[in-house]
């Protein structure tokens, strides 16, 4: 069983930055890939970036390309997410989620591990 917390949401203007963390315990955390997802009221939860187990493959959805990066400290047991020139569309709740499989991936019924996700809301 690996628990998964997430922390750092909160709002921002337009344009601004967050940095959202995940914090996983219980197992070893280099043994998961790690993912962010994120569900905007109303809509279907949708994949945003994953990283590999090592850090050494990231993937991201077009729409934050270039935004946003997906990094990991496997000493700290820990998952970040740094979103830089938020938009309106970025605001959602923000989920971390690990992976037992070895390849990065973008649906969410892969994943098996999942937190209980933080508020990202970008105002204009």
């Amino acid at each position: 069983q690996v628990r998964l917390v997430e922390s750092g949401g909160g709002l921002v203007q337009a344009g601004g930055s967050l940095r959202v963390s995940c914090a996983a315990s219980g197992r070893t955390f280099s043994n998961y890939v790690m993912g962010w997802f994120r569900q905007a009221p109303g809509k279907e939860r949708e994949f945003v970036a994953a990283i590999s187990r090592s850090g050494g493959n990231t993937l991201y959805t077009d729409s934050v390309k270039g935004r946003f990066t997906i990094s990991r400290d496997n000493a700290k047991n820990t998952a970040i997410l740094e979103m830089n020139s938020l938009k309106r569309e970025d605001t959602a709740v923000y989920y971390c989620a690990a992976r037992t499989g070895s390849a990065v991936a973008t649906g969410s019924l892969l994943y098996d591990y999942w937190g209980q996700g933080t508020q990202v809301t970008a105002s204009s």
